[in-house]
């Protein structure tokens, strides 16, 4: 078994109209004996900026943890907040720097330019290497499924309504479909003026 399916997990974000949605599952297990229903795999990275990260349980901590030192850093050195794309090029250069023994995980960025609220989306692999697109994107154990749901469901300029309707069935369908992730699925949809945060009942089997 790989590495970066040891403990499952699953990681979607989706762009709508003025609005991004990221959701993850909140199973944390050891292959396939299940030890909690409440981790934690989305942070908040800022008023309306989240990143999701999925793979191995100890590096998605302390990959969160470093974020956080280093976003508190740029904040107090710039006086301002982090733009999404300024974020992932963090992101990118912490993996790339751990690149010959890296941190297994792949993380899923989502949030709004914090002047003009424009919707922006990504995911990294484990060495920091960027994806940006206008769609959608999804990592782990489950991502064949996710990207099935995502082609299938996803339409451009949703509405923040649409868009929590597109992603929580996207997810729940995607992870019952898979043995190492699921047991109830995090929704947050970050629109200008708000974040709706939802948790979903899954499949608990």
């Amino acid at each position: 078994m790989s590495i970066m399916s040891y403990n499952g997990g699953a990681v979607m974000a989706m762009r709508g109209k003025n609005c991004v949605a990221i959701a993850a599952d909140r199973r944390f297990g050891i292959q396939a004996q299940m030890v909690t229903t409440d981790f934690q795999k989305i942070f908040p990275m800022g008023d309306r900026l989240y990143i999701g990260l999925a793979g191995l349980a100890t590096d998605v901590q302390t990959v969160a943890q470093r974020l956080k030192f280093r976003l508190n850093l740029y904040e107090l050195k710039e006086g301002r907040q982090i733009k999404p794309k300024t974020f992932m090029s963090m992101v990118s250069n912490l993996l790339y720097e751990r690149r010959f023994g890296p941190y297994y995980i792949e993380p899923v960025i989502a949030g709004l330019d914090p002047k003009t609220f424009e919707p922006f989306i990504c995911s990294l692999d484990l060495i920091g290497c960027p994806m940006v697109t206008e769609d959608f994107v999804v990592s782990g154990t489950c991502s064949e499924q996710m990207y099935g749901m995502c082609e299938s469901l996803w339409e451009p300029d949703m509405e923040p309504d649409d868009l929590f309707e597109t992603i929580s069935q996207a997810m729940l369908n995607a992870v019952d479909r898979d043995a190492v992730s699921g047991m109830g699925v995090v929704v947050h949809v970050i629109e200008k003026d708000k974040i709706t945060t939802r948790t979903l009942k899954a499949r608990m089997d």
